[in-house]
């Protein structure tokens, strides 16, 4: 009578058993995240484009008076924070032990489909 080889070589890598946990999950997650991400960078680029909108309107208008420098040194501020934002995402993503790469994947696909 033989018995069922156990350890990593009887392990079946294209089981659902395997894949869901260890593949489809990280990645769904990751997809949200990304999705998500991209979305929000959405949401803030209109309502910042908004702002500026509403700023040269009111100095055209004579309310107010905008200061070109300090409206450029807003600008890189809003996006050295993106960055850092982004960065955080996807280096905590990539933390999820061995299934990472599922997620950080996972994160990208959202990023293009947001």
């Amino acid at each position: 009578m033989t018995t069922p080889a156990t350890g990593p070589a009887s392990l079946d890598f294209f089981s659902a058993a395997f894949l869901l946990p260890n593949i489809g999950a990280p990645f769904l997650v990751g997809l949200a995240v990304g999705y998500f991400a991209k979305k929000v960078v959405k949401i803030a680029l209109f309502l910042g484009g908004a702002a500026v909108v509403l700023l040269f309107a009111a100095e055209y208008y004579g309310v107010t008076h905008v200061n070109d420098q300090a409206l450029h040194q807003t600008a890189q501020a809003a996006a050295d924070l993106a960055n850092q934002s982004g960065s955080f995402l996807y280096d905590r993503l990539s933390r999820l032990t061995w299934k990472g790469g599922s997620a950080v994947a996972g994160f990208l696909a959202g990023l293009k489909l947001g």
